[in-house]
């Protein structure tokens, strides 16, 4: 079963944004949707540590920047442009929004990267094998599991107690 699902961005719909918030102000270093209109959109856990990693890594592999933009939990505008996208989805697993509107979740979202992202590309083959989608799956459901186990969680603005 595949995490991608197809559905119209609410920004395209002409619908208003909300203003960034104290977690996306914290995230300056990173590139925002509201300042990169051409890139994907990646939400991301933005208390847990072994996913802000992750995005400052994907932040290194985008080289020029003109690829991803980053939207972290729990950031209003998360809510306000995916509303067909859960608190549970969004907590089970990254999403990356393509300029299609595509969501693409998890495993299926680093998949999708491997092919956007150039210095990915050499990994593209061994997550592309045939058959072995189930198999990612699988293992990134583990790890996300795990994560703050793995590298702990911050709370700086005190949004924890709300998950």
């Amino acid at each position: 079963m595949s995490q991608t699902q197809p559905i119209t961005d609410a920004r395209m719909a002409g619908e208003s944004q909300s203003a960034p918030s104290q977690t996306t102000r914290e995230s300056s270093d990173l590139p925002d949707p509201d300042q990169c209109s051409t890139c994907d959109v990646v939400i991301y856990d933005g208390q847990c540590n072994f996913c802000k990693a992750g995005v400052k890594s994907l932040r290194r592999l985008d080289w020029g920047g003109n690829r991803l933009a980053f939207l972290p939990l729990p950031d209003e505008r998360v809510r306000d442009r995916y509303p067909d996208l859960t608190q549970e989805q969004l907590m089970d697993q990254m999403y990356v929004i393509d300029q299609q509107g595509q969501r693409h979740g998890g495993a299926d979202a680093v998949r999708y990267l491997s092919r956007r992202l150039p210095m990915l590309w050499l990994a593209a083959p061994i997550l592309h094998l045939p058959g072995t989608a189930k198999m990612w799956r699988r293992l990134y459901h583990e790890v996300a599991k795990r994560r703050y186990r793995l590298a702990g969680k911050s709370c700086d603005s005190g949004s924890c107690s709300i998950h």
